[in-house]
């Protein structure tokens, strides 16, 4: 019998690096003097999967975004496991938004990507399996290439692949 091949495309974020992300934040925040004596607040729920940013106003609150922007990116955080919420303003003018931290692969990126995947016409067979992707083959060059046409396609998602054998 031949050996099979296969590898997993999922879709992971480190908690702890989010963590740490967000307290350089907060660090920062609390140190730059664009933000002295102003409102601006950055909270992680671990639990919940979410960062929620407030902030005195609009502008000063895309200033906080861009912080935590480029903390994450700093610490090999993709952007796109990032999903920012729609912006609340109150009527006092303190602007308030949800970032969720998005974790394993929707149903409707993870069929746009099995497609992706038999639109190459490699012998290979791709596999939902809850929130990651197993794909089979007997030839690792044919692995090889799905994991670039992977790559090389943008899914909104940031994807890893792991368990290679």
């Amino acid at each position: 019998m031949a050996q099979q091949n296969s590898f997993d495309i999922v879709s992971q974020v480190n908690f702890q690096e989010v963590d740490n992300a967000v307290q350089q934040t907060i660090k920062e925040i609390s140190q730059r003097f664009d933000f002295k004596g102003k409102l601006a607040k950055v909270e992680f729920d671990r639990n919940e999967k979410k960062i929620f940013l407030t902030a005195e106003n609009d502008f000063l609150l895309k200033s906080v975004i861009e912080v935590l922007q480029g903390k994450a990116i700093r610490r090999q955080i993709s952007l796109k496991a990032f999903s920012f919420g729609k912006l609340e303003t109150n009527i006092s003018g303190v602007a308030k938004q949800t970032v969720e931290l998005q974790q394993g692969i929707p149903k409707e990126k993870a069929k746009d990507i099995v497609g992706a995947i038999k639109a190459t016409g490699l012998r290979l067979q791709p596999q939902i399996q809850e929130d990651q992707i197993r794909v089979f083959g007997k030839n690792r060059d044919d692995l090889q290439t799905a994991m670039q046409v992977v790559r090389d396609k943008d899914f909104g998602i940031p994807l890893q692949f792991v368990n290679y054998r």
